[in-house]
This record gives C-alpha cells, structure tokens and sequence, in this order.
C-alpha cells in the first residue's frame, strides 16, 4: 500500500497527549494508539490509503501491528475504518463499535455524504480539493470491516487504557465517543472536530451538515457529554484540543471561531 502524502512522519504527526493517549494526525482525519501494561489498541484506522501510516505511526512506538488487542471505531464512515479490515484480514484484530453502528461498519448499510450531495458543492475551491484527496484516499474502493462485532462495557474495560463508549447518535446512528478516564482524555471521533478541510476555523466546530445522517440531532446529542470530565480532547479532524471538555462543548455551542487549540 501506498500513501497519498508524501512527506508524512510520526515523528512530526504522533503526540502523546495523555499518559499512553498518542494521537495521530493523518493527512485528513486522525487516529489513536492507547498503550499501558497489557498492551495496546487502536481507534479508528483513517482511510484506507493510510494504512500504511496506521502502521508506521504504531511502530514508530516500539510496537507491532499485530499485537493490537483492538480497533474500536468511533464510527463507520470510511475515514474511520480505512485500515480496520486490514487488521481484522491480516492480524484477526477484533474491531469492535457500537452495537447501532455494527451494519454500518461491516459494510451492511451506509451512511454516507453521496456524490451528489458533494457535486454541488464541488464549484467551491475547499470542497474540490478535498473531493480529490478523498478519491485519492481510496474512499471509494474501502472494504467494511465485515467481522466486525459489538462492543459491551465488559469487554471495553479488558482493553488498554479501560475505555468507555459513550453513545451520541446524529452523526451516524451509531456514532459514540470513547472515554480514557484514567488517563483523563475522550476521543470524540465526528461528534465535533476542530478543524476540517471545509473551512478555515479552528476550534470546536460541528461538521457540515451534509455529513450528518441528523444533523440536528447531532449537534443535540453532544450534550450527552455535559458533565464528563476530561482535560484533552481527541477529534477525529484537526489537533488535539489541551482544554478541559465542559469548555469545548461551551464553545462549540456558542459557534466560536477563534477558539485556539493549544
């Protein structure tokens, strides 16, 4: 496999931004490393075209890919679950979501932007650009994750890093973040982001509305956050937010859009 960007390196784009939280940023969406004691997992996998960065980002941690316990995934869509069938296929990797986005990440059911929704859009200059890297990224040719299963918490609290799915449907049916209370971070996936190709702001923003199987439902059920506590925030697009969550969601709703990530 090859990358569609040259240039990309873990030295530069992998952080550790929690005691064992390392974010990667990949060239259009991002995924996690979360390692202690007994080993190590994933969430999400970018697209599929980044495989071979999902790789190079875990070695870059003195880690093998075949020793992942798991993939989560925040959610199906395929700039999430790009190297999730490469780990189920190669490794046997359990990916593992929630119980309501199962169809949707074994490949059963979509809930996807289409063509069209991005056709008329693509006269714009930011749109056409990520239309391109999308193609590029191989969002077209992705394979589901077709052995995909269920999570449950039981199994959630057996992985590194103990993680707990929280539930936020309306970006897909399914969507869900993933809490590391220990280690005091959550991986918010699509729930909101802090930047994305679309726009030029920075800061706690909710995706367009074409992403979005509800997007007023999506926007509503970020409050199912409200009173979880954690001081870095994981987005799936853009940098990681070092504030606590209470002030991302605060400004997230007021629409800022100068919030600086720092």
């Amino acid at each position: 496999m090859r990358s569609t960007t040259s240039g990309w390196h873990p030295s530069s784009r992998v952080s550790e931004l929690a005691p064992g939280v390392f974010l990667a940023e990949g060239p259009a969406s991002n995924w996690i490393v979360v390692r202690d004691g007994s080993g190590f997992m994933l969430i999400d996998s970018g697209y599929p075209a980044d495989c071979p960065l999902v790789l190079e980002s875990i070695r870059h941690l003195g880690l093998q890919p075949a020793d992942a316990r798991a993939v989560l995934i925040t959610h199906g869509h395929v700039d999430h679950t790009g190297a999730a069938a490469h780990f189920s296929g190669t490794y046997g990797t359990p990916i593992l979501c929630s119980p309501e986005e199962l169809a949707h990440v074994q490949g059963k059911v979509k809930h996807q932007v289409t063509v069209g929704q991005v056709l008329v859009r693509a006269w714009r200059p930011r749109v056409f650009r990520w239309m391109v890297h999308v193609v590029k990224a191989g969002a077209l040719t992705a394979r589901p994750a077709t052995r995909a299963r269920a999570w449950d918490a039981a199994t959630l609290r057996s992985l590194p890093g103990r993680p707990e799915a929280i539930l936020i449907p309306g970006h897909t049916p399914g969507n869900a973040a993933i809490l590391l209370r220990t280690a005091g971070a959550i991986a918010v996936g699509d729930s909101f982001a802090a930047s994305h190709p679309l726009t030029p702001k920075t800061g706690p923003q909710m995706l367009h509305r074409m992403y979005h199987s509800d997007p007023d439902a999506a926007l509503e059920a970020t409050r199912r956050l409200d009173g979880v506590h954690a001081s870095v925030v994981l987005p799936g697009h853009g940098p990681a937010l070092r504030v606590p969550l209470a002030e991302a969601l605060a400004a997230l709703r007021r629409g800022e859009t100068g919030f600086n990530p720092r």
